[in-house]
């Protein structure tokens, strides 16, 4: 298969993020993902064996995903080579989120210069903490922390998946994520069914959140902050979301991290970076920005890497 039907996909899916993101009207495949996982959920979920129950629905839907993708896009390619670019477009399209997110952040931030109550809102769109109870710096923390979080597994980890095993790679990272985001919680219900799902979200997502936090140093041009990332990037219960945090920590000269509560329960997170100042409107600009540059960056890294080895790509898709 020649390379420019490896890259059409890819540059074509972003470009089309780019324009349109997430509009809510359309119908959406990650919402698929996530009722194929509610329905196993509720089945499995109970009883004995719960993390084996949990560790099968994980496994079984990752592969399921991965291999009929597979025997989907070999199926077009023996159609026809533009048939397989359009179905590869669009599955690339859906697995990449940010436009919206980047929209979303703004929103957040537009709200809280409104009124608390709106910022509130706003903000429980797109973050898993409860807040009620949240003032305006922790209202614009919280944005900025998820921006840089979901600019890794909402944007980076697909494209980096998409590097390796192109499209089935892409849609089964996707579900992984879907997976972690849906049961990979540490509360009673899904403590043990879930445990599973959220290791191999850990696993899917160690690369990509240290390859984030770099393209975002370099998006910043100040190579100095590596070694702030090196020094805050594993200050987090998370064995990932610490490092493009404390990317985009140590390029706005802010703190984030702190307590949150989570289901009703405080859960205290370590602080990344030190400097406790007001964030306002020019760091969601300034953040914003990083976020298209690291997309941008990791798009043009693709490319070039899919040009310079024809061969390898070859054997992988």
């Amino acid at each position: 298969m020649d390379t420019l039907y490896i890259i059409a996909p890819l540059l074509l899916g972003w470009l089309l993020d780019k324009m349109i993101g997430d509009p809510e009207k359309l119908p959406h495949l990650i919402v698929g993902f996530g009722r194929l996982i509610s329905f196993g959920e509720k089945r499995l979920n109970q009883g004995s064996s719960r993390k084996l129950k949990g560790a099968l629905l994980s496994f079984l839907l990752i592969l399921c995903v991965y291999f009929s993708s597979r025997l989907m896009m070999d199926l077009c390619s023996g159609v026809h080579l533009y048939l397989y670019i359009a179905v590869g477009t669009v599955c690339v399209y859906y697995c990449l989120a940010g436009t919206t997110l980047v929209k979303e952040v703004r929103m957040v931030f537009k709200a809280t210069d409104r009124s608390l109550d709106e910022g509130r809102k706003q903000v429980a769109r797109i973050v898993g903490r409860d807040t009620s109870a949240l003032d305006a710096q922790q209202i614009r923390t919280a944005a900025l922390e998820t921006l840089a979080e979901n600019l890794s597994d909402g944007v980076i980890a697909p494209l980096f998946w998409y590097l390796l095993l192109g499209v089935p790679g892409i849609l089964a990272y996707k579900m992984i994520n879907t997976l972690d985001s849906m049961i990979g919680y540490k509360n009673d219900r899904y403590m043990q069914f879930g445990c599973i799902a959220a290791k191999v979200d850990d696993v899917a997502n160690y690369i990509p959140a240290r390859l984030t936090a770099f393209l975002m140093v370099a998006a910043s041009g100040n190579w100095s902050l590596l070694s702030f990332v090196k020094r805050y990037g594993n200050k987090h219960a998370s064995p990932n979301s610490g490092y493009p945090e404390s990317a985009l920590a140590g390029i706005l000269n802010c703190r984030f991290g702190g307590p949150n509560y989570y289901f009703g329960k405080v859960v205290e997170k370590p602080y990344i970076g030190s400097n406790d100042r007001e964030l306002v409107t020019a760091d969601m600009e300034r953040a914003t920005s990083i976020n298209v540059k690291s997309e941008s960056m990791m798009i043009l890294l693709m490319i070039l890497l899919f040009s310079l080895a024809p061969s390898v790509i070859k054997a992988l898709f």
